[in-house]
């Protein structure tokens, strides 16, 4: 098999298509839950911590240093923890969203599960077979 026609086939499989879908979405979640952090969580955990502004949180190791002009010769060195406690809240709302939605997509499969298919007809052949097994009984 050449290598195009086996690279076809893998492309296009269902599962690496759907895993493809779920990347893009993922990413897509992902924008959504930071403009809920950014916007609507952190300015209450602000108000709640006196307005702190997480994202402006950070521990300078040495100052920027500037020329004569004005111009920076050496930028500022800093641990920014702030933006670090951001993303940490912003990694654990969409942890704790994905648990709920895979925890409902289970709940469905299991409710899917429960209900029993309908027994299908049994065959002419299987009729025959019954029809036999009385007759030898008798």
């Amino acid at each position: 098999m050449s290598a195009v026609k086996e690279f076809k086939e893998f492309a296009l499989r269902g599962n690496l298509i759907d895993m493809a879908v779920a990347f893009v979405m993922g990413g897509a979640f992902g924008k959504i839950v930071s403009g809920f952090i950014d916007g609507m969580v952190m300015p209450i955990v602000g108000k709640i911590t006196a307005g702190v502004d997480f994202k402006s949180l950070k521990y300078v190791l040495s100052e920027e240093v500037r020329g004569v002009g004005g111009k920076i010769i050496s930028p500022e060195a800093s641990i920014k923890y702030g933006e670090f406690i951001t993303i940490a809240i912003d990694f654990t709302l969409v942890a704790f969203v994905m648990f709920l939605l895979i925890k409902s997509i289970n709940k469905m499969k299991k409710k899917q599960a429960a209900i029993p298919l309908p027994t299908p007809p049994p065959s002419e052949e299987q009729k025959l077979l019954a029809e036999i097994r009385d007759l030898l009984k008798k």
